[in-house]
């Protein structure tokens, strides 16, 4: 039995980088997982502006590249919640670090800065 192996072409890092987590939402998402495990609708309604199909593709895509986890509970009604896998912590800071810098460019250019708050959950990093 013959294994194939597939032939990988080099990449640039950061276009590799933003391949995984680039996207309208997924470093909000990732933002909030960092916070704790959560539900399906706890991070609907938490996330402003995100329409259920394009969180639903977020949080595949976010799955298939191994950065949250997706556990589903055998019971009625079900129940999925979500969490970050171990290389999902390891963008944590980063994502800190990418929105203290976009905070103070927004501050520069004038673009108000979103800081509403729902129950535990910070809206934006």
């Amino acid at each position: 039995m013959k294994t194939e192996v597939k032939e990988m072409m080099e990449q640039c890092s950061v276009d590799y980088a933003f391949q995984r987590i680039g996207g309208k939402y997924k470093g909000r998402i990732l933002w909030h997982l960092s916070q704790k495990t959560r539900r399906y609708g706890e991070l609907r309604k938490g996330l402003i502006g995100v329409t259920p199909k394009m969180l639903t593709q977020a949080l595949r895509e976010l799955e298939d590249d191994g950065l949250i986890t997706r556990h589903e509970y055998a019971e009625l009604p079900p129940r999925v919640e979500y969490t970050l896998a171990p290389d999902g912590h390891d963008l944590v800071p980063f994502i800190a670090l990418l929105s203290g810098w976009a905070k103070n460019q927004m501050r520069k250019r004038g673009v108000p800065i979103l800081t509403k708050h729902a129950e535990d959950m910070d809206y934006c990093v």
